[in-house]
């Protein structure tokens, strides 16, 4: 994905002048970008995978968790359970919170796990979880990231995990949003600007007299978003408005004013207007007004991103007194019990209800395609939430727009995509991308040759596409052999057929974006796929592979040197890849993961080692 050549984004990019100063995480983990650290979290997050991580844990020999205090666990992905599989796995996940004594649980209905989390989150504070958005809580000034369910389990019996200390992005925001922009048009603004892998392993900062405009519940809209921009994790400071909303007086962590940015970015919240990301990824970013007027059939307020109080005041001003058209689907769902509540106690259920909207239960469900609210063929879907690729809602057939939560209801209420200023504008968003996701594969298109898959032409391929969301949770999943079949279904039928052991991919940018979901790197690694050569990867899932012993090698010069029928060797013990008659360089693994991936992943390292 490139940008459109007459049109460019100018970083500021400053050199070292006094190398003392130290960026947000370079303080929280005491080492300078690029380092490796091991580090015990605060707060070490699970949801739903909770089974499976449990059933890890065993295999690595583990009887008690190492820190009860550590865990937050919360059932919200398939809450209420739609099958009896995902109703013992549940029950299951009880039995383990009472045999392992954790207190910190949260049964179906308490709350989808990252508005669970701000109950908990602290300035200073370390934390993990097993889902990508776990960032979210970095609207607390806390270091906040996703990992997989492999190493939550090494979590629960060693307590602690390796980090790479990231290099840092500063967003300075000036001035405040004007009426009828929203956080998640700043978010969703941001995206459109440096791409779904723009920020590629990297710890963003948010700075500037712009922040103190912004609400809790807004920064962790912009906070859970970090994640579509390939960051490790997005921070603000412990100011004023953290310290009203924890009602607590509380010193947090921030940088150092001559700390040393790979980026720096400049937004003057004052000049924004609305944003959608439209059809099928989140960085193809659009002004309202190009995409306004396009027909919707189905609406969706809530998930981790938008279902917080402030969301839900925002449309109930939209409908009250109104009816939402016959052919329009409106979902509204509360991020928490709590926000539940509180809506019911302000009159908000009633309003959403006598409008027409169905208010449901407090899950996860509708975002990824596990519960109520599965689009039809061909529906035009406008909806809150952090992710649009295709089937990402449980229908491939259908288009998701991503949106605020006022212009999902204006364009609900009126029955197609529209401003919520209320006007018609000319607006156009000043940075067009060339658009080149993932594509869908015919059997016939042989990119299969001499054991190498050729997917050089694809970028953004995504654990949605990989291993479809609707699989994750069912007993399949937790079975190595049961995944291969499923393997890239989402735009290459016939990869599960003819992968074998020792064939190695070929493929482009942003290479396992998406969820933390680790069942693509689980079953490549058990098909015995030799590696993955790619141009740049997503990190939750470059962790995950080094978790589960596939080796991942970034090497964009190899992906653009490759042409189909080439011959591709390496050499791990020299770093060396050999792409026909040429030959280029890696950067092997530091030791201390060296031993993880030559014990053939973490279960097995912690197993002989713990």
């Amino acid at each position: 994905m490139e940008f459109c050549p007459e049109i460019q984004i100018h970083f500021k990019t400053r050199k070292p002048i006094n190398m003392s100063g130290k960026t947000f995480v370079e303080k929280i983990f005491g080492a300078h970008k690029g380092s490796i650290v091991f580090k015990k979290p605060d707060i070490i997050l699970t949801h739903d995978n909770t089974a499976s991580i449990a059933g890890t844990f065993k295999k690595m020999n583990g009887k008690k968790v190492s820190d009860p205090e550590q865990l937050l666990i919360v059932l919200d992905h398939n809450a209420p359970p739609t099958n009896a599989k995902l109703a013992n796995q549940y029950q299951q996940i009880r039995d383990i919170v009472k045999e392992q004594g954790i207190k910190n649980f949260y049964d179906i209905g308490r709350g989808i796990c990252h508005q669970i989390m701000s109950y908990h989150a602290k300035p200073n504070m370390i934390i993990v979880g097993s889902d990508s958005h776990t960032c979210t809580a970095g609207a607390f000034n806390a270091f906040a990231a996703g990992i997989d369910r492999t190493e939550s389990a090494g979590l629960w019996r060693q307590g602690e995990t390796w980090f790479r200390v990231p290099e840092s992005i500063k967003i300075t925001l000036t001035g405040k949003l004007p009426k009828g922009v929203y956080a998640k048009d700043l978010s969703l603004w941001i995206i459109g600007m440096i791409g779904s892998s723009g920020a590629d392993y990297m710890s963003i900062e948010y700075h500037g007299d712009g922040v103190k405009t912004l609400s809790v519940s807004q920064r962790m809209t912009i906070a859970n978003l970090a994640s579509e921009m390939g960051a490790k994790n997005a921070v603000f400071p412990c100011d004023e408005v953290t310290q009203e909303f924890l009602g607590e007086e509380t010193t947090g962590t921030w940088a150092d004013n001559d700390a040393v940015y790979a980026k720096e970015i400049d937004i003057d919240l004052s000049k924004l207007f609305p944003v959608v990301a439209a059809p099928h990824h989140v960085d193809n970013v659009k002004a309202l007004s190009e995409v306004q007027g396009i027909k919707i059939h189905q609406a969706m307020v809530g998930t981790c991103t938008n279902g917080r109080m402030e969301d839900l005041f925002e449309v109930a001003e939209v409908l009250k007194g109104k009816k939402l058209p016959d052919d329009v689907l409106m979902l509204v769902i509360p991020a928490s019990r709590e926000i539940y509540l509180q809506a019911m106690k302000e009159g908000v259920i009633e309003i959403l209800l006598n409008a027409g909207a169905q208010v449901l239960s407090t899950s996860c469900g509708p975002c990824l395609g596990t519960g109520q609210g599965i689009p039809a063929d061909g529906y035009n879907v406008i909806s809150t939430a952090n992710r649009n690729f295709k089937g990402r809602m449980g229908n491939k057939e259908s288009n998701i727009y991503l949106a605020s939560p006022a212009a999902v209801a204006w364009s609900a209420l009126k029955g197609e995509i529209t401003d919520p200023r209320g006007i018609r504008a000319n607006d156009k968003f000043p940075y067009q991308r060339k658009q080149s996701s993932t594509v869908d594969i015919d059997k016939s298109d042989n990119r299969y040759v001499d054991g190498v898959w050729n997917y050089t032409d694809i970028h953004n391929m995504n654990t949605d596409q990989m291993f479809a969301g609707n699989l994750t949770y069912t007993v399949l999943s937790s079975d190595p052999e049961k995944i291969i079949p499923h393997l890239f279904k989402g735009f290459d039928e016939s990869f599960s057929d003819k992968v074998q052991a020792d064939d190695i991919i070929i493929a482009g940018a942003n290479f396992g974006c998406g969820s933390s979901r680790e069942h693509p790197a689980v079953g490549l690694a058990y098909a015995g796929v030799k590696a993955v050569i790619c141009k740049s990867v997503n990190r939750i899932f470059y962790r995950s592979s080094v978790n589960q012993g596939l080796p991942i090698i970034i090497l964009p010069e190899a992906v653009e040197a490759f042409k189909k029928g080439d011959k591709v060797e390496i050499d791990f013990n020299s770093g060396k890849v050999m792409v026909g008659l040429q030959s280029f360089d890696f950067a092997p693994l530091p030791d201390k993961l060296m031993k993880i991936f030559n014990a053939k992943g973490l279960v097995n390292y912690i197993k002989d080692t713990a």
